[in-house]
């Protein structure tokens, strides 16, 4: 009898496979518990390696996927360089990621498929379920770094006002391929040594006569590799 309620005993001892948090413990001190019951004891998060999911569109995965060489995905993977994560406050998480996973297929719902880059959180400043934006560099030739400020949208285009030699503004369409921080990079539309309107872009018509004034911070649009 002794032998078997110490082994009966034994089964009260819960030990945890890995470290980590636990979250609210539901069950106190002498409830009864069962094997069958559906709500767990706690939730234990193991979480010195946080994995962060996020999603790329179909042209977008394809343009990243390009830029590195490698005969496989796997060899692409490898190559890749490591990822930002933005928390929730807009502030960048101080230690870098690396992806090391993507989806075997493309969401038919959303049409992006998911990939997951891991952190190391050795300090507990990640939890499982915080959110973020992940931050991945995108090389783009001979693009053009346009201010986001300096563009208008109108039915889904987007356009800046170029000034010619007779200082006359001309409304012209141009095709973002990516951002970076609060400029627009530029495939088509303008090309180096343009000149646009910075300000006062609302107030402008096509073909309108201006007396431009040259910024103090950016006065033509630039090349960025």
């Amino acid at each position: 009898m002794v032998g078997s309620a110490k082994i009966n005993l034994g089964y009260t001892n819960v030990t945890a496979p890995v470290s980590g948090y636990i979250g609210r413990l539901p069950k106190k001190q002498g409830s009864l518990v069962s094997a069958t019951d559906v709500e767990p004891l706690t939730t234990l998060s193991d979480v010195h390696e946080v994995f962060a999911y996020f999603s790329l569109g179909e042209t977008d995965f394809i343009n990243f996927k390009e830029q590195y060489a490698g005969s496989s995905l796997g060899d692409k993977i490898k190559k890749l360089p490591p990822v930002t994560l933005i928390l929730a406050d807009n502030n960048a998480y101080p230690q870098t990621g690396k992806i090391d996973m993507v989806d075997g297929q493309f969401d038919k719902t959303t049409g992006a498929i998911t990939i997951r880059a891991t952190f190391p959180n050795k300090g507990g400043v990640l939890r499982s379920g915080n959110t973020g934006r992940i931050r991945l560099g995108l090389n783009h030739d001979d693009a053009i770094l346009v201010p986001q400020s300096a563009t208008v949208e109108m039915q889904d285009k987007v356009f800046v006002f170029t000034v010619g030699k007779d200082n006359k503004v001309t409304k012209m369409p141009i095709t973002v391929v990516g951002k970076s921080g609060t400029n627009y990079l530029i495939k088509e539309g303008v090309k180096t040594g343009d000149q646009i309107v910075l300000s006062g872009i609302d107030k402008l018509q096509d073909g309108q006569a201006i007396q431009p004034e040259k910024s103090t911070k950016v006065a033509q649009v630039t090349n960025q590799k």
